[in-house]
């Protein structure tokens, strides 16, 4: 089986770019690593990496025709990811002090939350969906598909593995860890911002 490199190279590059610009998964994975540490920081990393690599998947192999001719399904999909941004931010908001006197655990509850803001995020299935069809074609091959999947997963999970290990250790990390409260309801209302401005694009598409 051969792989079409061309369309491996450009999804790959719209894969790291999409990964390292700031938004509520960068902000995810530092708030669990200023919470729990490195391996906190770590399991929410790969828990976001495996939640969006399965995001990759069911796009190249599917989304897009889901999309098309089951829009009910999706929008579920988006009001679930709403309903799981406020929850998510509440959560924060109410624990701002209270999180960071337990520091060292919850590594299952780290990926849990990495896992669950890339999964049910409705803007990374549009990304991909903007992506994929770019790049994708009918007469592509599996191992071409299979390996534009699997890089897009492992560019996510390696981007935002570094940010936890560069960043534990580090005076930045202890200034965070001071300033928790602050950066807890930062964080908070950044994930309330991206909640409305999904419910605004639905809106508008609707």
């Amino acid at each position: 089986m051969e792989i079409a490199w061309e369309a491996l190279l450009a999804a790959s590059t719209v894969f790291f770019l999409g990964a390292i610009s700031p938004g509520p998964s960068l902000l995810m994975v530092i708030r669990n690593t200023i919470v729990g540490g490195r391996r906190r920081g770590v399991m929410c990393a790969i828990g976001h990496g495996i939640g969006f690599g399965l995001y990759a998947g069911i796009a190249i192999f599917g989304l897009i025709v889901l999309l098309e001719q089951a829009p009910e399904v999706f929008l579920i999909l988006q009001i679930i990811g709403i309903l799981l941004l406020i929850w998510y931010g509440y959560l924060m908001w109410i624990h701002a002090e209270n999180e960071y006197q337990q520091i060292g655990d919850g590594e299952a509850r780290g990926f849990l939350e990495g896992f669950s803001i890339a999964f049910f995020n409705p803007k990374i299935a549009l990304f991909l969906v903007a992506v994929l069809a770019q790049v994708l074609d009918a007469g592509m091959g599996l191992a071409t598909k299979l390996s534009i999947g699997f890089v897009g997963m492992t560019i996510d999970m390696i981007w935002y593995v570094l940010v936890a290990l560069l960043l534990t250790g580090t005076p930045l990390l202890e200034w965070l860890r001071t300033n928790g409260k602050a950066v807890n309801r930062t964080t908070a209302v950044v994930l309330w911002g991206f909640a409305i401005s999904v419910v605004v694009s639905t809106v508008l598409a609707s």
